[in-house]
């Protein structure tokens, strides 16, 4: 009987290990659909956790950041276990394939099992601290602060028409 796990087709071996995590998958396979049934593609993003909110998940499927087996879907699409969806969010693109269907947000290491994720790594971050943040508290920078920022930064300064006193020199002065 120590196979019960196996046999019944759930993913790693993390439910035997953890009680807490065994007592949250049972709890999401019991909410989640009947053997046949599909989930919506904005709520499947949404309980596991790609997105923060369901209606974050409609924008992309509409704004066409969600594609479902390579092809752009409506927020309504059936997702069934399988199908690889892929999303763009937050700069970067996410890549899984289904492997369980749950329609309630479950936690975090719930989430994970539900998915493959194929997703490129992401961007590393620049190691240097970007140009021109001052400190907390420190006021409204100074006209000679904001040009020496926007030289740091390499944006183009005021331009030759402009003098010592700050303003543009008039002509016929």
């Amino acid at each position: 009987m120590a196979s019960d796990g196996a046999e019944n087709g759930e993913v790693g071996g993390a439910e035997a290990q953890d009680p807490k995590v065994a007592a949250a998958v049972a709890a999401a396979e019991a909410a989640g659909p009947q053997t046949g049934e599909t989930v919506r593609v904005d709520s499947w993003i949404w309980s596991v956790r790609l997105v923060k909110t369901r209606s974050m998940g409609a924008t992309a499927c509409r704004g066409g950041h969600v594609r479902v087996n390579g092809e752009r879907v409506k927020p309504a699409h059936a997702v069934r276990v399988g199908d690889e969806v892929r999303l763009r969010h937050d700069g970067r693109e996410r890549v899984v394939v289904v492997t369980r269907l749950i329609r309630k947000r479950v936690g975090a290491p719930v989430a994970v099992q539900c998915y493959i994720d194929n997703s490129p790594p992401p961007p590393p971050r620049e190691a240097v601290a970007p140009a021109g943040i001052r400190d907390r508290g420190a006021g409204r920078p100074t006209k000679r602060d904001r040009r020496e920022l926007e030289r740091l930064r390499g944006l183009p300064g005021p331009g030759p028409g402009f003098g010592p006193g700050g303003g543009p020199d008039k002509p016929g002065s």
